[in-house]
């Protein structure tokens, strides 16, 4: 098994102004494991294939992490932000699904 150290992003909404809110994606650095490493290519009706990963991550968490495990947004994975699809809680750990390159 394969050791895992990258970032994960969460989506928070914070208020820039008095009655305005945008989201902002705040990232945090976790340990973990590849629990499973694989890609696949899909054909979507565009010149190009889209590359999806199916790697699950799991990762050490921490309270935060936790207790705020459906703001999940993207993971690092190989230098690139993937979109997280999938989030298992296994305390202490949470597994993460990867799909599609994350352009957030």
């Amino acid at each position: 098994m394969a050791k895992y150290y990258g970032s994960v992003g969460y989506e928070e909404t914070v208020e820039k102004e008095p009655g305005i809110f945008v989201e902002e994606i705040m990232s945090r650095e976790y340990y973990g494991d590849v629990v499973r490493n694989n890609r696949k290519l899909e054909n979507s009706g565009e010149i190009n294939d889209s590359i999806n990963v199916g790697n699950k991550i799991s990762i050490v968490a921490d309270p935060y992490a936790i207790q705020n495990f459906w703001k999940i947004r993207y993971a690092t994975f190989m230098g690139q932000k993937w979109k997280v699809k999938d989030v298992d809680v296994e305390f202490p750990r949470l597994i993460l699904t990867l799909g599609g390159l994350y352009n957030g």
